[in-house]
Order: structure tokens, then C-alpha cells, then sequence
């Protein structure tokens, strides 16, 4: 790892703008490909200042969105596996997941399709089957479920940090605790000048996750970052425990919620998808409890579902989401600039494939076919609404 006063090297083949979940992730792509790359951070990841902190994730392969979405998750899970054996951490937990909607506020058959033709295992629950399988939860009877017993969830900083060490073993340059100020952009190279120095490269990967907002004059995307809360809650009940309880999600008229089994004794974790205070990158962002909803709705949540669960708050964290009107991801390049390459919106949903997303980066910056239909993820689906 470096920093401004190490004497780097300024040129390289692809500069990573942002080296959280998807920038290291591509940063080990491109290195172990061997182009001479460097990752600059406006901190140290992994951090809390992102969208990685707070472990963990949930990974599941029966996606919303179409086949794309579950071709990427299945790949994702190939390359998380890889990285586990490549580093001897233990990074996914396959607990299963359970996913639990009121029948009029989400259909879960829609997702069949895609699932079954790429090979996912999944059953479609009523309530009576879901509370009958799984001690502690109690569903009215106008909600169903979906079950995938491969899904489960990954360790989120583990991750980053695995990435990290691989990226630097390969050959990566990490440049921590550095502000960009400005890129600069012709055909032929691209110049990234943070306060110390100024970096060259042929390419740059800009994936500044909440903080696209501080490179507006450079791009203007259609992100919005928003302040969410996650809060532990000690359990009554070792139902809840992981290896006995599976990760989640509830939705219906009192919102959308995900949450994971008591990992370790540190209670059952619950944060809300939907809502948010939006936030502007650079400003301070309000501590967990700074507003009564923020252990409210989780509270509420949870006592709506899994009455026996929520005991004190053990613990609460603030997060940031980075939204797309359409919650898809933007994967594209520049509109005025073909070596310049743009990747956000992926909170909320997108740690699962941060695996699988850098692999596509990389394989865009080398004019690789990257075996997916990415038009979903196209800029310009935004000036065709």
C-alpha cells in the first residue's frame, strides 16, 4: 500500500477511482491480468465512510430484474468461492435466505423463470409452510415467501480487505487517504491530479460508490446518496442464532426489510431498503439515533414478523446508499470520453456482485466480450424515458 509521499510510479495502464467493494475488486482483475494499475481512495478501505461497513451481506441468486441479474449472482458466487480459497478466509456463509412480502405488495413468481433455466434452487412457501419451517417466525396468512437454501451472506469488510490483499500481491498500486481534485480527459490518456500529485494512465475506472456527487464536474450521473441505519438486536430465543435462522427480507405496507441470524451473539440485525435522509457528499452524516425512526422502524419491523426476537438494541451503525431512479446499475463509459468508464448505483442491492462486477470492468477496459447483456446498465436508458 501507498501513499502521496511514496514516490510512486505516475503512469500506469488503468487509474480505479474509489477502491471499495467494486474498484478492488477490479483492481485485482485488471493486476492479475497484468496491467500496471492504480487504485486511489479517499480513505483507507476497507471503511466506514462507504457503503461496505457493517457486515454483513446478502448473496442470493433468484433475482429480480431479469436473467442478467441471476447470470451475474451465479458468477459472483463462483468468484467469491475463489477468492476464499485464494486467501484462506472464510468470506460466505450459506445459511439460506428467506424472503417473506405481503401477496399484495410483491409476487415472487416472477422471478421462477430466470431462476429455474439457470439451475438456482428455490420453493415458493405459504405462510402456514414458513412458520411451520422456521421457529420464531409468525406470518399472517396474506403473505407468502420464497426460500433459496444456497443463498446465505458474505462477510462485506472481510471482503474488501481480501480483495485489497490480492490486488496488492498481484502488483496493484493503493494510494489511501487521497482526495481527487480533478481528471482531465483527451483521447489518448486520462490524468487524475489528487492535492499532493498527478497521476496518467491510458484508462480510468471511475466507481466513487456515495461520493460521485464530489466528481460532478467531471460526470453527472443520476445518483442519489441516501443516509441508511442497520441496528443488532439481542434475541430471546436461540432460533435465531446462525446455522439455525436464515438471512432475510419483509416487505409490505410497513416498508421493505433485510436482515441476518445473530452471528457470533451480536443479535439479530434488521436495516430498511426503502426511505432515507438524503445526503450530500462532504457533509457530516447523522449517528445511529439521531432521529426516533431510526430504531423505531427497525424495532417495529421485526416485532411484526418475529415477535420473540427484538430484545434491547445491542448496537446501531449508519450506512450510505447510492440510488439510480431505477435502482440498476450504471456500467458505461463516458458519453464524451470512450476510455473513461463509470460504475455506480449499486447499494442497496449491489455488494453480492461486486465480485462479478469487477471482472466485468476489467474485461471492458481490455475490449474483452464480458458474456452478459449489460444494456440494462447503459447511461443513455435515462435520456430514453
Amino acid at each position: 500500500m501507498r501513499r502521496e509521499d511514496d514516490n510512486i510510479p505516475k503512469s500506469y495502464d488503468v487509474i480505479i477511482v474509489g477502491a471499495g467493494s467494486m474498484g478492488m475488486s477490479a483492481g485485482y482483475e485488471l493486476a492479475a491480468r497484468g496491467a500496471r494499475t492504480l487504485l486511489i481512495d479517499a480513505f483507507d478501505p476497507p471503511h466506514n465512510m462507504g457503503s461496505h461497513h457493517g457486515e454483513p451481506r446478502l448473496i442470493r441468486h433468484a433475482y429480480h430484474g431479469g436473467d442478467t441479474y441471476v447470470k451475474m449472482a451465479i458468477r459472483a458466487d463462483e468468484r467469491w468461492l475463489a477468492l476464499e480459497k485464494a486467501t484462506g478466509e472464510k468470506l460466505l456463509e450459506r445459511s439460506g435466505v428467506l424472503n417473506m412480502a405481503e401477496s399484495s405488495f410483491y409476487n415472487y413468481e416472477g422471478r421462477l423463470g430466470d431462476a429455474i433455466a439457470n439451475g438456482v434452487q428455490v420453493e415458493l412457501l405459504r405462510a402456514e409452510e414458513i412458520n411451520r419451517r422456521f421457529p420464531g417466525v409468525q406470518l399472517a396468512d396474506s403473505f407468502q415467501g420464497m426460500y433459496e437454501p444456497n443463498a446465505g451472506y458474505l462477510y462485506s469488510e472481510k471482503c474488501v480487505a481480501a480483495y485489497k490483499q490480492q490486488a496488492l500481491a498481484t502488483g496493484a498500486e493503493l494510494l489511501v487517504n487521497s482526495f481527487v481534485t480533478d481528471i482531465q480527459a483527451n483521447a489518448s490518456s486520462v490524468t487524475v491530479h489528487t492535492n499532493e500529485a498527478a497521476y496518467t494512465a491510458q484508462q480510468i475506472i471511475i466507481t466513487a460508490g456515495a461520493w460521485f456527487g464530489m466528481l460532478a464536474k467531471h460526470v453527472k450521473l443520476p445518483i442519489r446518496a441516501v443516509r441508511k441505519v442497520v441496528g443488532w438486536f439481542e434475541t430471546r430465543s436461540p432460533a435465531f442464532d446462525a446455522g439455525v435462522f436464515p438471512g432475510f427480507t419483509w416487505g409490505g405496507a410497513m416498508g421493505g426489510y433485510y436482515g441476518f441470524p445473530s452471528i457470533g451473539g451480536a443479535g439479530i440485525k434488521i436495516g430498511r431498503h426503502d426511505t432515507g435522509v438524503e445526503w450530500q457528499p462532504g457533509e457530516p452524516i447523522a449517528p445511529f439515533g439521531a432521529y426516533p425512526e431510526d430504531e423505531e422502524d427497525l424495532r417495529r419491523a421485526l416485532a411484526a414478523f418475529v415477535p420473540d426476537a427484538p430484545g434491547k438494541l445491542l448496537r446501531g451503525a449508519v450506512c450510505k446508499y447510492e440510488f439510480t431512479p431505477d435502482e440498476d446499475f450504471i456500467i458505461d463509459a463516458h458519453p464524451e470520453h470512450h476510455n473513461v468508464l463509470l460504475a455506480g448505483g449499486f447499494s442497496g442491492h449491489g455488494f453480492k456482485f461486486a465480485s462479478v462486477v469487477g471482472e466485468i470492468l476489467a474485461d471492458k477496459i481490455q475490449k474483452k466480450n464480458t458474456g452478459y447483456d449489460l444494456r440494462l446498465f447503459e447511461l443513455d436508458r435515462f435520456s430514453r424515458a
